[in-house]
């Protein structure tokens, strides 16, 4: 059996903390978050962005960046409100989320801009 490998973080150190799903990966390029929107739209999923500050990380309320974008098809759009919402909070973090409606739950989330985390 492979030895398994330990990430060490910790709250004495916020730039070691890992969270949602891709974040032990170096941070996505446009390319890749534009799959994993294309993802989110092949699953039938409704596209969400969601922020908050990365010293509130840990806490379980994000805010919603406008609606959840129910019927949006186009990546290019769904993408667009990803880096406005980074432009207006680039010291936040933002995340996608993809809802899914048949289950009423969420399907997928991850963190697609990281923001620095001061103390």
């Amino acid at each position: 059996m492979n030895a398994m490998q330990d990430y060490h973080s910790g709250l004495n150190d916020p730039n070691s903390r890992k969270f949602e799903i891709f974040s032990y990966l170096p941070e996505m390029s446009d390319e890749h978050i534009e799959l994993q929107i294309k993802y989110i739209i092949n699953k039938g999923w409704v596209p969400a962005i969601e922020h908050t500050e990365p010293n509130n990380v840990d806490g379980h309320y994000w805010y919603l960046w406008k609606l959840p974008m129910f019927g949006e098809s186009k990546v290019n759009n769904i993408l667009a409100e990803a880096k406005t919402c980074h432009r207006i909070h680039p010291t936040d973090h933002i995340r996608l989320v993809g809802y899914d409606n048949k289950k009423q739950s969420v399907g997928t989330t991850m963190v697609i801009y990281r923001g620095p985390i001061k103390f």
